[in-house]
């Protein structure tokens, strides 16, 4: 039995739809059950409740083999290291308890980097945490993820730009999340592995000038990048309703991507990720614009 936690998130439900599509038997933890696709709750056990209950999490942890561990974003939260060792403390004690054999978590890029990175740095805990607990684990380390400029959809259709806090010329890691449910679910599929280690999955390194270029190319249309001061940053995030600690975490997150926090793993991978900047563009950005 393979457990998937935050099944309607980005990556959970492309994990699901890889999983299900192997035959594999699955539960999954979601606090409504309506959010699932009616596809995916015709096949799927599903326990209902939050993955920080410890009940919720003894119930569906119950005979499972692997655990897909992904701690789910509160922008809202006053702290970020409580929100997701909070979450994290359950799991490694219903691992422990109900057998799990092995974890694959949902982690960053550049757990060696030895300094304050804001919303990386508990991420970094929670590896430390989850392997102090015992359990076979595979840490699948990420970048930057392509599916952020999501939001900038808006701002590029009226103004012919985006907006980050990250240098113009610095190169930056950057995935698809697509490729990150694919090795997920691999790994969630082989029962053969065991040890703890961290899977690095990065599909480009571009910087923000550099993927202004490209988008220019792929929506044939001019796109800018224009580089928002730390400040400015945070209160924009402010302003969408996101705490001082979540919007700081964010401020000092990008600081450590402009510091190089990813550059030693992503310049050690033998092979990218399938897929890169332009063939994310032309497969998932461009259709979100208006035709």
């Amino acid at each position: 039995m393979i457990v998937v936690t935050a099944p309607t998130g980005r990556i959970g439900h492309q994990v699901i739809d890889a999983l299900l599509a192997d035959g594999q038997p699955l539960r999954v933890i979601a606090r409504d059950a309506a959010r699932l696709a009616p596809q995916t709750r015709e096949r799927v056990e599903v326990v209902q409740g939050s993955h920080s209950d410890p009940e919720v999490l003894a119930e569906a942890f119950k005979g499972a083999d692997s655990v897909l561990w992904l701690v789910p974003p509160n922008p809202r939260a006053d702290e970020i290291h409580d929100h997701y060792l909070g979450f994290t403390r359950a799991a490694c004690d219903a691992f422990k308890a109900q057998g799990v054999e092995r974890v694959v978590g949902i982690t960053s890029l550049g757990r060696a980097y030895g300094k304050h990175a804001g919303l990386l740095s508990p991420a970094f805990a929670m590896d430390d945490m989850i392997e102090s607990a015992g359990v076979n684990y595979r840490a699948l380390a990420m970048p930057f993820f392509m599916e952020n400029l999501f939001g900038q959809v808006g701002a590029i259709e009226a103004q012919g730009m985006f907006f980050l806090a990250n240098s113009a010329d610095r190169p930056l890691a950057i995935v698809a999340t697509r490729d990150i449910a694919a090795v997920a679910a691999d790994l969630l599929s082989d029962g053969s592995w065991t040890g703890q280690a961290t899977v690095p999955v990065v599909g480009d390194v571009l910087s923000p000038e550099a993927m202004a270029q490209v988008l220019s190319e792929v929506l044939e249309r001019p796109v800018r990048f224009r580089q928002v001061g730390a400040q400015a940053y945070k209160a924009t995030m402010a302003q969408y309703g996101l705490s001082d600690a979540w919007a700081q975490g964010l401020v000092d997150m990008a600081a450590a991507q402009n510091d190089g926090i990813y550059d030693a793993e992503q310049s050690a991978l033998e092979s990218p990720a399938p897929t890169d900047f332009r063939r994310w563009c032309q497969d998932v950005l461009k259709p979100a614009f208006p035709a």
